[in-house]
Order: C-alpha cells, then structure tokens, then sequence
C-alpha cells in the first residue's frame, strides 16, 4: 500500500474513530482530542497503521494504545451525569466497553478486536459477553422512539422492552414527539433523522431538549457520514441503517449509562 493508500484509508476510517471516541468518553469534545491525538501519533509513527491487518484496525490500535496509557477517562465534573458515569466505570471490568463497542457498534470481528486491543480472540468474546451484562444490570428507564416506518418503531420497542426499559410511546413527527416527550420525559431518546412529514428527527429532539434538559439521545440513519464530519456539534451515539439488534442494544446501553449526551444543534 503506498502513503497515498495508506492516507486515504485512515481519512475513510476517521469519522468512525471519532463517533467510537465519544461513545467511550460521553463527550464530543473529549472524544475529538482522543482523535486527534492518535493522528499525531500516526504521523510520528505509521508502522502500527501500515504493519496492521488493515489500515482501519491500526487506526484503531493506536488510538487503543493512547485510550488505556492514560487511563480510559471520562470527562469529571463536581457533579452531574458524567461524574456519575466514571463512578459506574470503576466497577466495570477493564476493557469490557472498550470490546463490546468495537465488535457491535464499529463492526469489528472478533479477531480485529482481539488485535486492537491486543489480546487474544478468546479474552475479546469474554469481555464482550462481561460488557453486555454488566451494562444492563442495575439500569432501566423510560425511552421515547421517534421513528416513521412502522416496522421499525416495533423492532426498536420490542429490543428497548428486552433490555427492561419502558417505552414511552412511538413518534412519526417532530411535533408528535414533542407532544410525546412532553406528556412523559424519557430517560433517553431514540431518533430516526427522516421523519413522515418530512420534519427532522434532528431538529425534534432539539425542541425536547430545550425542554427537558440533558439526556442520552441516540440517532440513526441510512447515512451516517452526513452527520460525522466534524463541521458542527455531532451525535456521540449513531446508528447506521440497516442496524443489528446487538448494534442497538449496545448503544441503548451506553447511551443509558452516560444519563447525558451531547447531541446535534442545528
């Protein structure tokens, strides 16, 4: 692969970097650093990238390497969700998220993820197994779908009532969801882009939050580029379309575990 591959694959790969940064950090800001840390870091050293099994799995080797050499934080303040968050990280097993994010979210294989995180492929489905069940227990709350196409809205209420959590109601609209989210806050926010009306599931959820406040909102869509390239305030939980189960049930839990989530402003 020559410097010029090489550059174009890690560019093709960084959006996915970034959304996986601040799924771990709960913060866009925070998960950017992280980011842009690990560019600088390929640039003084392209041989992790370039000696990888692809250039994307050393992208994000690199970046696993920078992640646990300063201790896999979390943004702390004197108090409020993200405070909470790092509490509830001191009792999770090491690396758990880290391989249950990488193998659902990010799609890596088992054996990438056992690569990233350089470990052996048997430890990466371990931890992925201890990640799932140590992240739902002890968590449940009140979820508002916001999603126009009937079969998935029940896909999405049947997995959100597998995980313990209670539907709050099914939306179609940017002002039903407002009605909705209104009558009964959510704890969380699950939202389509495209809504029936032609109205923004983006511009939906910003009305709920000037509402209600902070809380976890997860987006998705058929495109998820649109939303990652850096030029404004992006989702730090994204779900491309055509989703898996496990994609879903992944981000619903992180999205609960951090009770706020910085989101799209438009």
């Amino acid at each position: 692969m020559t410097q010029v591959d090489l550059s174009s694959e890690v560019g093709a790969a960084l959006p996915y970097l970034r959304r996986y940064a601040r799924a771990l950090t709960g913060s866009q800001s925070s998960g950017d650093n992280y980011a842009a840390a690990t560019l600088e870091a390929v640039l003084a050293d392209r041989s992790v990238v370039s000696d990888a099994s692809s250039p994307k799995v050393g992208l994000f080797a690199m970046f696993h390497g920078i992640w646990v050499t300063t201790g896999a934080p979390v943004e702390e303040e004197d108090a409020g969700p993200r405070a909470i968050a790092q509490k509830h990280l001191q009792r999770l097993t090491t690396n758990s998220r880290e391989a249950l994010l990488l193998h659902t979210i990010e799609e890596f294989n088992l054996g990438e993820v056992a690569e990233i995180m350089q470990i052996g492929s048997d430890e990466a489905e371990n931890l992925v197994t201890i990640a799932r069940q140590e992240m739902a227990d002890g968590i449940s709350g009140r979820v508002l779908i916001i999603e126009d196409e009937a079969i998935i809205a029940m896909d999405l209420e049947s997995i959100v009532a597998d995980l313990g959590h209670r539907v709050t109601g099914v939306a179609r609209t940017r002002d039903g969801a407002v009605k909705l989210g209104t009558s009964d806050a959510p704890d969380l926010i699950l939202a389509d882009i495209q809504l029936a009306d032609n109205s923004s599931g983006v511009d939906a959820v910003r009305d709920l939050l000037a509402e209600l406040g902070h809380r976890p909102v997860i987006f998705i869509t058929a495109f998820p580029e649109r939303l990652l390239t850096g030029e404004r305030p992006e989702p730090a939980f994204l779900i491309s379309k055509p989703y898996s189960e496990d994609q879903v049930r992944s981000a619903i839990s992180q999205a609960m575990f951090f009770s706020s989530t910085e989101t799209l402003k438009v």
